[in-house]
């Protein structure tokens, strides 16, 4: 098995080719070729540590692929900011020393509360490395949009834009094409976005209906439209 990651990863070289020349070949030393097929678990085993790390603060991490999470649910919010804060100090001294360099242009902090308490949580930036994040109230997580006050909101609305988005382009299009393939068009690009990560919604079943019956009677109308025999 060594041997097999051993040869994938020496030998290599690079250059750049423009349209009418190319640079020298040069040895890669770091680092595997982007896109390819073991690149996603050679880079979980390189950054293996990071999950122990932010565990002996107590806080939980969760990876996907170069994305980190790091949450924790606990009442006393100065003592969870400043368990985030050391643990944050760590990671970015960690990620240093192997190379890696921590963005803070793309790193957010949300603090999670119900909405009667949303007065009890900070509201100061938080440092990261040389730089200060500040706070948002919506982050967007594998395309789930995740509100401060934690009620999905932010996520019914972005769907809803969306599939209205969708139906425009369809309605565009529709007496170019028959109803079965209008019907196709519907599956793949607005009834999918409803059904994406749809467990999010469970207990708010009154605003997962309101945003079907929206698409749904937006469809129907197309549907009975008189301008054009066609079915949409």
């Amino acid at each position: 098995m060594l041997a097999w990651f051993a040869s994938y990863l020496t030998g290599r070289t690079q250059y750049v080719r423009t349209a009418t020349s190319r640079s020298i070949s040069l040895a890669v030393l770091f680092g595997v070729p982007q896109g390819s097929v073991l690149g996603t678990i050679l880079f979980f085993l390189y950054v293996a540590d990071l999950l122990q790390l932010v565990k002996c603060h107590g806080l939980h991490p969760h990876c996907y692929a170069d994305n980190t999470q790091i949450y924790r649910f606990r009442r006393d919010v100065d003592t969870l900011q400043g368990r985030l804060s050391v643990c944050i100090d760590e990671v970015f001294s960690w990620m240093i020393s192997i190379r890696l360099q921590l963005n803070p242009s793309k790193t957010e902090v949300l603090w999670c509360s119900s909405t009667r308490h949303q007065h009890q949580i900070p509201t100061g930036p938080v440092r990261v490395g040389d730089t200060f994040v500040l706070l948002v109230r919506t982050v967007r997580d594998l395309w789930v949009c995740f509100d401060a006050d934690v009620a999905v909101s932010a996520h019914v609305t972005t769907v809803i834009k969306a599939c209205f988005a969708a139906l425009g382009q369809i309605h565009s299009v529709r007496r170019s094409m028959t109803c079965t393939t209008l019907l196709t068009l519907v599956h793949a690009l607005v009834v999918t976005k409803v059904d994406y990560c749809k467990s999010v919604l469970s207990g708010i079943s009154g605003q997962l209906l309101q945003m079907a019956a929206v698409c749904l009677l937006r469809c129907r109308s197309s549907r009975s439209s008189p301008h054009g025999s066609r079915s949409t």
